[in-house]
C-alpha cells in the first residue's frame, strides 16, 4: 500500500501533503520523508534518511537517527532517543525517555586513545526490530540485536536486553516476561517471572479475544484473529 510521503528537499524547500504538521522548532534533514498526518513536535531532530508512515505522532526533543524506519501510526512520546538500525512497525507506542542502542561493543576512541572512533555503522552495529503494535513502556533502555514481538508490552523502567515474544508482558531490569496482553493491552495471564506459562489458553475479560498459549508462545486464536484483520482492512 502506498501512502503519500513529506520530503525535505537538498534546497531546504519541504514538501508534503497539507495536513503534516512540524513544529517551528523541529530540525527535520534533508531526506527525511513522513506520512501523511504526521506531527512532529518541538525541538525534534530527525535525522536525513529516515521515514516515518502515515498518522504518526513524534513527540517533543525526540531524536531519530538517519536511516530509521518507522511505520503508520506511531505514537513516539516526548525524549525518546531512537538510534540507527532500529526499525519501528505499524501501531507501535514508545513512550516518553526510551533509550534504543545499537553497538555490541561501544568505545569513544581508537585502543590507543590517539584517534575517535567514527560513529558510521561498522560490524559491531546491531539491528532491533519493534513489531507491529508494541508498547514500550516510560523510561526503558531497549539493547540491540533484539526483536521485541507482536503487540508485547514492556512495562516502565525496564531494561530490555532479549527477545520478547508476542503478546508477551515483560518488566525489570533485566525484563524478564511475567505474563501476556490481548491487542486491547489488557492482561490476559501471569505467571512466575523467567518460568513458561502454564495454561494451554486465556481469554480476555474487556474485549473478548481468545488466545493459545503452547511452549511460551501466545497466539490469536484463529476465528479471532481473522475478525480483526478483517476490521482493519475495511475502509
Amino acid at each position: 500500500m502506498s501512502n503519500p510521503l513529506v520530503e525535505r528537499a537538498g534546497d531546504g524547500a519541504v514538501l508534503h501533503p497539507p495536513d503534516v504538521r512540524i513544529h517551528a522548532t523541529a530540525i527535520v534533514e534533508a531526506g527525511v520523508a513522513l506520512g501523511s498526518g504526521t506531527c512532529v513536535w518541538d525541538n525534534v531532530h530527525i535525522r536525513q534518511g529516515a521515514a516515518l508512515g502515515e498518522q504518526c505522532i513524534v513527540g517533543e526533543k525526540t531524536y531519530i537517527a538517519y536511516g530509521v524506519k518507522i511505520g503508520r501510526r506511531v505514537k513516539i512520546n516526548a525524549m525518546v532517543y531512537i538510534c540507527y538500525g532500529v526499525t519501528i512497525e505499524d501501531g507501535v507506542m514508545i513512550s516518553a525517555g526510551t533509550i534504543f542502542t545499537n553497538d555490541a561493543f561501544p568505545r569513544a576512541a581508537t585502543p590507543d586513545l590517539k584517534r575517535l572512533r567514527p560513529s558510521d555503522p561498522d560490524e559491531s552495529t546491531r539491528q532491533t526490530i519493534v513489531a507491529e503494535g508494541a508498547t514500550i513502556g516510560a523510561g526503558c533502555t531497549v539493547g540491540s540485536n533484539l526483536r521485541i514481538g507482536r503487540f508485547a508490552m514492556i512495562g516502565m523502567g525496564s531494561v530490555v536486553t532479549r527477545d520478547v515474544p508476542d503478546f508477551h508482558l515483560a518488566v525489570g531490569n533485566p525484563a524478564r516476561s511475567i505474563g501476556a496482553v490481548c491487542r486491547c493491552g489488557r492482561p490476559i495471564a501471569r505467571w512466575p517471572a523467567g518460568e513458561p506459562p502454564t495454561q494451554a489458553h486465556c481469554e480476555c475479560d474487556q474485549c473478548g479475544a481468545r488466545y493459545s498459549v503452547c511452549g511460551g508462545n501466545v497466539a490469536e486464536a484463529p476465528a479471532a484473529a481473522a475478525v480483526l484483520d478483517s476490521q482493519q482492512a475495511a475502509p
